[in-house]
């Protein structure tokens, strides 16, 4: 399999993006960090441009992306699980969220 999940040189990242359409559960993800490579086993199917957690997050944690803070772990999340809205609390704007007037 070709790399298909990267991180920016960073130590202190905790997730990586997935480069690929075929990350299925079980699927072997290697994960390039700071030239080094490790496998990860996918916990679930993880769409292309979600991302894996590359590393244990414990609940209030920070996840960490490309060395930014892009929330807060809901729950537990462990090795290989798809990270996304399901289980942080984003620290970003969610364009899936709406406003109502004067709420």
């Amino acid at each position: 399999m070709s790399k298909v999940a990267w991180v920016v040189d960073e130590e202190k990242d905790n997730v990586a993006t997935v480069l690929a359409h075929d990350i299925k559960k079980g699927s072997v993800i290697p994960v390039e960090i700071q030239g080094n490579t490790m496998r990860i086993v996918a916990n679930a199917d993880i769409p292309y441009g979600h991302k894996v957690a590359i590393r244990p997050i414990h609940t209030g944690e920070t996840v960490v992306k490309y060395g930014l803070s892009i929330g807060v772990a809901s729950c537990e999340i462990a090795l290989g699980d798809h990270v996304h809205v399901h289980n942080i609390d984003p620290m970003r704007g969610r364009g899936d969220l709406h406003v109502k007037k004067g709420a």
